[in-house]
């Protein structure tokens, strides 16, 4: 079997219910010079797993907005399909969706190559189907992956899970995690760590743990959730949410426990916030950007709570959840989220131009751009 590389079209993100090409603020020069650097020197995020298991569909929604509805008319993936996620993201990779039907075998399929250069391998199974097959697929995938980069981050999506009680989703986790983790057992590849999640195209689940697998890549995210930490507790903030606005993957939380409920909620105010701005924010002749500097949102909600949102670059927001009393103090938050934001920018120009000449422990480039932070004044705290 010959495998085929597809690129996706240079204007996939200006398609309809996508986001405009000029989604953001300032000269995007610094984004042009950004993305003439070699594609391979990007890190990788491989989506594998038997056909018809929902990688495509994952991808279209989480990255192109895609209705979960479309994707029932998306043919099956027979190429490898490269999608440069840099373009339109603050968070800088690629992601490879592979067919099915790959064969690890076969001499024309360098997995060396691939696997060298990769910082997460997802393999998504289909909850809904027999899993058997699927799981010997997954112990052969890690398995070859680990002997060639013992540093990649393994996840498994147990996918479509919106058709199973909650029972039986319990069930099929705990059984899948079982046996794939025998099976490394039996291998001796006790070392090769799996990390699995429940998920579906049809709720935030998809997005939550993309977060997770994206986080994993940031190195500098332990300063993030510190600095979370710092201005939550100074501000009378119950939880805050550092997101990438157009994957509404967040990329940082404070260290208190993340609920699904408030996740879905801070979600749902970035949709209406762009939703809103892309109506009324535009001028009349439809120029202008539907988020810039001066974006900022407040929604208050029936039950005592408010949920506050404010611009931090171009393509990060921070997403506040808070009680009325709390809110009162409001010029106090803003201060706090000026010296936040002033930190943050900080963080990842001091961080990337570390990177530059260090490299990460698992041998990929840094996940993050700096693009997304020029034409912003440097801090100086």
């Amino acid at each position: 079997m010959s495998i085929q590389y597809e690129e996706p079209l240079a204007d996939s993100y200006g398609v309809a219910d996508s986001f405009p090409k000029d989604f953001g603020y300032g000269e995007e020069e610094a984004d042009i010079e950004d993305s003439s650097a070699p594609s391979d020197s990007k890190p990788r995020i491989l989506l594998m797993g038997l056909r018809r298991s929902g990688k495509s569909s994952i991808q279209k929604v989480v990255f192109h907005k895609m209705s979960p509805n479309e994707t029932l008319f998306l043919e099956s993936t027979n190429k490898i399909y490269k999608d440069d996620i840099s373009s339109s993201s603050f968070v800088n990779f690629q992601i490879w969706d592979f067919p099915g039907q790959v064969d690890f075998f076969d001499p024309t399929f360098d997995y060396e190559m691939i696997f060298r250069g990769t910082g997460a391998l997802i393999f998504v199974i289909d909850a809904q189907d027999d899993y058997v097959e699927a799981l010997s697929r997954l112990h052969l995938t890690v398995s070859r992956a680990y002997r060639v980069n013992p540093d990649i981050n393994f996840e498994v999506f147990i996918h479509k899970v919106d058709g199973l009680s909650d029972d039986h989703k319990i069930e099929t986790q705990r059984d899948i995690h079982q046996r794939a983790n025998d099976d490394l057992a039996d291998a001796s590849l006790e070392k090769l760590h799996l990390s699995f999640y429940l998920t579906s195209i049809y709720d935030h689940s998809i997005f939550e743990a993309f977060s997770k697998v994206v986080q994993k890549l940031i190195p500098q995210l332990p300063t993030l959730e510190n600095l979370l930490n710092i201005f939550i507790s100074n501000s009378g903030i119950e939880k805050a949410f550092l997101f990438d606005v157009v994957s509404k993957i967040y990329i940082a939380t404070d260290s208190s426990p993340v609920d699904m409920q408030s996740y879905e909620l801070c979600c749902d105010m970035i949709d209406v916030v762009i939703d809103v701005s892309c109506i009324y924010g535009l001028k009349e002749d439809g120029t202008g950007s539907a988020y810039d500097k001066e974006s900022m949102a407040i929604i208050k909600l029936n039950n005592t709570t408010v949920l506050y949102l404010k611009e931090v670059t171009k393509f990060l927001a921070l997403v506040c959840i808070l009680r009325e009393e709390s809110f009162e103090r409001k010029g106090l938050i803003d201060y706090n989220f000026h010296c936040f934001r002033k930190a943050i920018h900080e963080v990842f120009e001091v961080g990337m131009s570390t990177v530059r000449t260090v490299p990460n422990p698992a041998g990929t480039p840094c996940m993050l751009k700096t693009a997304a932070l020029n034409g912003t004044p440097r801090s100086t705290v």
